[in-house]
């Protein structure tokens, strides 16, 4: 049996945003933020920066107010959003193709609306999708959990098992595989020493990754 939907993490898949943020986060938001902790960027990866607040206060307690930690994501998302990213090589063709075989897609992002509309204004990619679904617009918690997917099939009408879910994280590869989808792991620079067991297939490159996602598609 074949997989009937798409659904694509942004950050770190539809653009390279993980290539920064781990920087950024390794290099200023963690030091700042939790100074007294050495915390690992994996812990957070792939979470919803809001909810990475309240896991650094419950988990170390932190250095600065919710407020102030807000403030420090937001004004780095937009100048990482507007000026650095870069768009994945090919994607555009890839959702032509799977446009063309009648394969509903959807965003499936742990980043507010703002950042993703600012992704898909800048790549052109404004009503491309069937869903644009972000951790901030569901009734339930962001990834690791599988709420977030479980919603987003709901939003284009396909059962979640029978979704093909690409991501790049370990919260995310967890939150898809629990919700059910075939998982597809993206294999990327910024993230190293992950565990690929909620994978059931990983890829390493963009041409890799559309053909995978053809195929399971059908």
């Amino acid at each position: 049996m074949t997989d009937t939907a798409v659904l694509f993490d942004m950050d770190g898949v539809i653009v390279d945003s993980e290539d920064y943020w781990v920087d950024l986060e390794r290099e200023e938001l963690l030091p700042e933020v939790v100074p007294h902790a050495d915390v690992s960027v994996a812990e957070i990866t792939g979470m919803n920066y809001r909810e990475i607040y309240d896991y650094l206060e419950a988990e170390y307690g932190t250095a600065v107010s919710r407020e102030e930690f807000l403030d420090l994501f937001e004004t780095a998302a937009r100048d990482l959003y507007t000026e650095r990213v870069a768009l994945l090589e090919g994607f555009h063709d890839l959702l032509a193709e799977l446009e063309d075989r009648d394969v509903p897609v959807a965003i499936v992002s742990s980043s507010p609306h703002d950042w993703i509309g600012i992704v898909c204004e800048r790549f052109d990619l404004e009503g491309a999708f069937d869903a644009i679904v972000s951790a901030e617009g569901i009734d339930g918690p962001g990834k690791p959990e599988p709420h977030i997917y479980e919603h987003a099939a709901g939003e284009i009408g396909a059962p979640v098992t029978d979704c093909v879910a690409i991501e790049d994280s370990q919260h995310g590869l967890e939150s898809a595989a629990a919700a059910g989808s075939t998982v597809v792991a993206y294999r990327i620079d910024a993230h190293t020493d992950l565990d690929f067991t909620p994978a059931d297939v990983v890829v390493d490159d963009p041409d890799e990754l559309r053909r995978t996602v053809l195929e399971l598609i059908g």
